[in-house]
């Protein structure tokens, strides 16, 4: 029986979804003090350098038919991709509990019920989401997408087109560089997820291009909404904006469900990775853990400022992608036969230190883009210096 693959509608919708997100909104609030022009700029161009990164990462897993942390060992070795396995898993529980933070504050704050209660119910819809599988969402995606793109129209129309003008922008002067930083963050931290689904592509290239584009655009979307929420309204609370703006029902359905179609991915895709430390797992059963765990964390701990998690995240996976697109696209080699890279394994640490030291630097390109560049050089360098691992 020839396994089912998902369309390139199919994988459209799931990145749509993954766009579609409160937190994604919640990032744009905080360019508002460079101002629409600037920060729309900032959006624009962090968002090109990390989908880029994302489309290279997630044409590696879809050539070779691997999920994204399979990819890794390629570069890393069968141990040392282990490393990054681990680092991911953590990550995107840390998302699942974020994400569910987020979408159970704002639909408190339009129907109090208490966040608790919207945790579990968010929790409880992500896991029916898992149980069903991404292969077989087909139609519930499709009516969730469509309800939700018209819903994201209306949000828009209340923001810009029926305020009072623009509000007053408060909190801290944030640098351009900083902005795009802050652009670049959010496709970056899906480059250790979009293999696990672009490998079930019929079509495994297009499907690459048609996800990065479709989440690039989405994405875009969101945090101009945030961004245009603070600045012209005066409001950061995107719920808050839906109950002046009385979307009543509507409102809550953007939040719940843009909630479980983005952190879906999360879960699910914590679970694939943890394939790869434990291959006797089933990725779809840690899926609902990680769901579990995420959806408790997100009822006990306060997770309202992820700027500094964004940073972490990009810190540990752009030199890691760096090193991985060096070894594909330009040096042609494959260390998946090896337990380490040891090469490799350092090489990405100097990315990491010097990542975490250009955090102190105001670069008007943002860290990442000064970062990705000197690791690809570094790869190249060593590669002529120091003798191929046999």
């Amino acid at each position: 029986m020839e396994e089912k693959r998902t369309s390139l509608f199919e994988n459209g919708l799931i990145w749509f979804g993954a766009g579609v997100s409160i937190a994604e909104i919640l990032t744009g609030t905080y360019l508002a003090p460079l101002g629409f022009g600037k920060g729309l700029a900032a959006i624009l161009f962090g968002h090109v350098i990390g989908c880029l990164m994302m489309f290279f990462a997630g044409v590696i897993g879809a050539r070779n038919r691997k999920s994204a942390m399979e990819t890794v060992k390629l570069s890393f070795g069968q141990r040392g991709g282990l490393l990054f396995a681990i680092l991911n898993v953590l990550q995107l529980v840390g998302w699942t509990g974020i994400m569910i933070y987020d979408g159970a504050l704002a639909a408190d704050s339009s129907f109090g019920a208490g966040a608790w209660v919207w945790c579990i119910v968010i929790g409880a819809l992500i896991i029916l989401w898992i149980a069903v599988g991404v292969t077989n969402l087909g139609r519930i995606n499709t009516i969730a997408m469509a309800a939700l793109f018209i819903l994201t129209i209306v949000l828009c129309w209340v923001i810009f087109f029926s305020g009072e003008g623009a509000g007053t922008v408060s909190g801290e002067t944030m640098s351009f560089g900083a902005a795009v930083e802050l652009s670049v963050a959010m496709p970056l931290s899906w480059l250790p997820v979009i293999s696990d689904y672009t490998r079930e592509a019929e079509k495994p290239v297009k499907a690459t291009a048609v996800s990065v584009i479709v989440y690039g655009l989405v994405s875009c979307w969101m945090y101009i909404i945030g961004m245009g929420a603070a600045v012209y309204t005066g409001e950061s609370d995107i719920a808050v904006i839906m109950v002046k703006a009385g979307l009543g029902i509507a409102g809550l359905i953007i939040i719940i469900f843009s909630t479980v179609t983005t952190t879906f991915l999360d879960a699910y895709s914590a679970g694939v990775s943890s394939e790869s430390v434990f291959p006797k797992l089933k990725g779809r059963h840690v899926g609902i853990v990680v769901t579990v765990i995420g959806t408790a964390a997100a009822i006990l701990f306060p997770m309202d400022d992820i700027t500094d998690f964004l940073y972490l995240i990009g810190s540990v996976f752009a030199p890691m992608i760096a090193v991985q697109i060096t070894d594909t696209f330009i040096l042609k080699k494959d260390s998946g036969w090896s337990s380490f890279n040891w090469k490799n394994l350092i090489i990405w640490l100097i990315g990491f230190i010097l990542y975490r030291w250009l955090m102190t630097v105001d670069i008007p390109v943002g860290n990442t883009l000064p970062d990705m560049l000197a690791v690809i050089l570094i790869c190249v360098i060593a590669d002529k210096i120091i003798p191929a691992e046999k």
